[in-house]
């Protein structure tokens, strides 16, 4: 049984949520089945309209999107798209992929993000989506979009929602980490709530640096067993079968949480083992999503994310 729970908050349309992927992998990689990772979908909006009735377009949407990129890593692209999107049947597409196999939530999300952040294409345009899921094993991206209004996975939508919209008085609140929203006051992405079985809990509100995350953890349980890095880029991604981008790859090399990132180095291993016909090289935004070219070789004993439904 794992130690701890974590209630992770995240929508495919935040650049916050998404830029959280290498602390994200580096977590998964340290701690394993140590955690239990519980996905749940904030639903931003039901609509593009929403955004334009606040004044937020496409042009300047794409307008932030470099800085993520130099701060953070993640592959993006700068074009403007045509128009804003709601991210709600994403999100339920989402829904829909951990209702029918909790292992794969995670991976879904990620498609999605790649959707949003690394192409033109629109979040709320259900082709699109197909496409996306399509490109992860295991889902039936077609049998899933079919779903995405499924009265069971809208209220499992409906009730994620409500979770996200529950962040009053709680330590984040008090950080000034959360969102107003007419459904009440919001965790932010990638907001994590990290819980013990006797119910004594942190909360790590909103986008925060790994060591924010690492420290909570030490705090609620300091026998937990503690992974070090991997030999190489090699082993990182024998660990992830959905793939990793180089930023990943590169959080995750680090030998000591205080070393910088050196995403040179990253890629320089993972272009090697490319030409070696080790690992395959998928072209996102400017960088690539890096997978073992054999999935059969992906290691036992691999961190694991666990989705469970929520409350």
């Amino acid at each position: 049984m794992p130690a701890i729970t974590a209630t992770y908050f995240n929508d495919p349309g935040c650049p916050w949520g998404y830029s959280f992927r290498p602390t994200h992998a580096r977590l998964l990689w340290r701690f394993g089945d140590q955690i239990e990772w519980r996905l749940v979908l904030i639903g931003l909006t039901e609509s593009g309209e929403e955004y334009e009735r606040r004044g937020f377009t496409a042009a300047r949407m794409a307008a932030l999107l470099p800085e993520f990129r130099r701060r953070f890593g993640m592959p993006f692209t700068f074009a403007v798209k045509e128009r804003m999107a709601g991210t709600s049947r994403a999100c339920r597409a989402v829904v829909a992929v951990r209702e029918q196999d909790p292992s794969l939530a995670d991976a879904a999300l990620r498609a999605l993000q790649l959707l949003q952040f690394t192409t033109p294409r629109l979040l709320d345009d259900d082709e699109a989506i197909a496409d996306a899921l399509a490109r992860v094993p295991g889902i039936d991206a077609q049998a899933i979009v079919a779903r995405i209004d499924d009265p069971e996975v809208v209220a499992a939508y409906e009730a994620d929602r409500a979770l996200a919209r529950s962040a009053e008085g709680t330590p984040t609140h008090a950080q000034h980490r959360t969102a107003g929203s007419p459904g009440g006051i919001r965790y932010t992405a990638p907001s994590v709530i990290f819980e013990r079985a006797d119910g004594q809990r942190f909360e790590v509100g909103g986008f925060q640096p790994f060591e924010a995350y690492d420290t909570a953890l030490a705090n609620l349980d300091p026998a937990l067993e503690r992974r070090p890095a991997p030999a190489d880029a090699a082993e990182a991604l024998r660990a992830f079968p959905h793939g990793l981008t180089t930023a990943e790859v590169a959080t995750l090399l680090r030998p000591h949480d205080t070393d910088a990132d050196d995403r040179a180095a990253a890629e320089a291993q993972l272009t090697a083992l490319v030409g070696e016909g080790t690992v395959v090289c998928e072209p996102a935004g400017g960088d690539a999503l890096w997978r073992l070219a054999r999935p059969d070789e992906q290691a036992a004993g691999r961190p694991r994310l666990v989705e469970r439904e929520a409350a």
